[in-house]
């Protein structure tokens, strides 16, 4: 199985949430308050801590943003309001190099396949096999950013059955076949 890939790529590069009265938000309140405080103790296991308090505010962060969305918005994080559509997303992010069929991902979501492949297309932009391949090629080129794996490897753990394939689509995508898009991605700034 791939290893998870960071979602912030499908993130916008600011995202702006509101402080208010809610319990959400006191949420947030509140783990900057900790964050704060086990900064001033920095007694042992501060970092590992720290990492944590920032993962719970980063996940609370973003669903209070989800929340603020417009109803009409699509996009990723328009999907994963949807309980359907989010349930099909969280089946390709889970196992992104199994060979998905839309007829599989709307059993999943319990879904007709015509009715998961018009509202998937709706809310996320594009349909669920479009999506699929970017997020498998997305997830390849963080593997030839931060692996020395063959490239023969990183296709097979995208879901490609050849290298032929994967090279073909990754060009389509990035511009550039895996090898030299690894090249330039390693390349000293």
């Amino acid at each position: 199985m791939i290893e998870r890939l960071n979602f912030c790529g499908a993130l916008p590069r600011l995202f702006k949430v509101p402080m208010g009265d809610s319990p959400g938000y006191s949420m947030v309140q509140e783990l900057l308050r900790a964050g704060m405080r086990e900064s001033l103790r920095a007694s042992s296991g501060l970092q590992p801590m720290l990492a944590k308090l920032a993962e719970l505010l980063f996940v609370e962060a973003l669903r209070r943003y989800i929340e603020l969305l417009p109803p009409d918005g699509n996009g990723w994080l328009a999907g994963l309001r949807d309980a359907q559509v989010g349930r099909a997303l969280a089946l390709i992010h889970g196992e992104p190099s199994r060979n998905w069929t839309v007829e599989e991902l709307a059993r999943g979501a319990a879904m007709s396949r015509s009715a998961l492949a018009e509202r998937f297309t709706s809310l996320v932009g594009e349909s669920p096999m479009q999506y699929l391949t970017r997020w498998r090629l997305a997830l390849a080129a963080q593997m030839l950013r931060s692996t020395k794996e063959p490239i023969v490897r990183i296709a097979e753990r995208a879901g490609y059955e050849s290298e032929t394939a994967f090279n073909r689509a990754f060009k389509r995508e990035f511009g550039t076949p895996p090898a030299g898009w690894r090249r330039t991605a390693l390349a000293p700034l």
